[in-house]
């Protein structure tokens, strides 16, 4: 189990996310990481940060990627808006972290009974900013299926247009989709 120090960088993606697929097993065990240390990473993290992973995620509250991922200050940067869409402000954010932070992961997360998802599928008239929203869901919701399918899909969606864009693809980030399962802990890699 290696353990992500906050001054150190970690530039190999694929360990990054063996340490979230580790954290989650830890999560969903009760076995989580002694985060005493808050102080002594506050003090390193001062000069700069060197998160290894960064994670697009929905806004919802039951959505803690530090808790499910059980990680410490310091270890993801974390995107968060309803629906997890890569919109240009969250792309922009994304860009900063893999270009100028080193970030060598980028995780889209989406969870069950996201309510951005559902007000898509449900479809009826919507305030222009939740429209915003919506709008970007929509393509997932063309293909098809229930609200939980539809999540899926979602991610999937904005996995690919993570993986379009041209800092990503020049800094050679691995980006990957995975569901919250908000009963049960459980995270899916898609």
């Amino acid at each position: 189990m290696k353990i992500h120090q906050p001054a150190e960088l970690i530039e190999d993606a694929n360990v990054g996310l063996q340490m979230l697929k580790e954290g989650n097993e830890r999560y969903l065990k009760g076995a989580l990481i002694d985060k005493g240390s808050y102080k002594a990473d506050r003090d390193v993290l001062a000069t700069g940060q060197k998160p290894f992973a960064v994670v697009l995620t929905c806004a919802d509250s039951r959505v803690a990627p530090e808790i499910f991922f059980d990680q410490k200050l310091g270890d993801i940067f974390i995107i968060r808006n309803a629906g997890n869409i890569a919109d240009t402000t969250a792309l922009g954010s994304l860009e900063y972290a893999v270009e100028h932070l080193k970030s060598k992961l980028v995780v889209v997360c989406g969870h069950s009974k996201c309510g951005a998802v559902t007000a898509a599928c449900s479809g009826g008239e919507l305030p222009p900013n939740i429209k915003h929203i919506t709008d970007h869901i929509q393509p997932a919701v063309k293909k098809g299926g229930d609200v939980e399918q539809v999540i899926q899909q979602n991610v999937l969606e904005m996995v690919e247009k993570v993986k379009a864009d041209d800092i990503v693809k020049h800094t050679g980030a691995k980006v990957v989709g995975a569901c919250y399962d908000i009963h049960t802990g459980v995270v899916k890699w898609l």
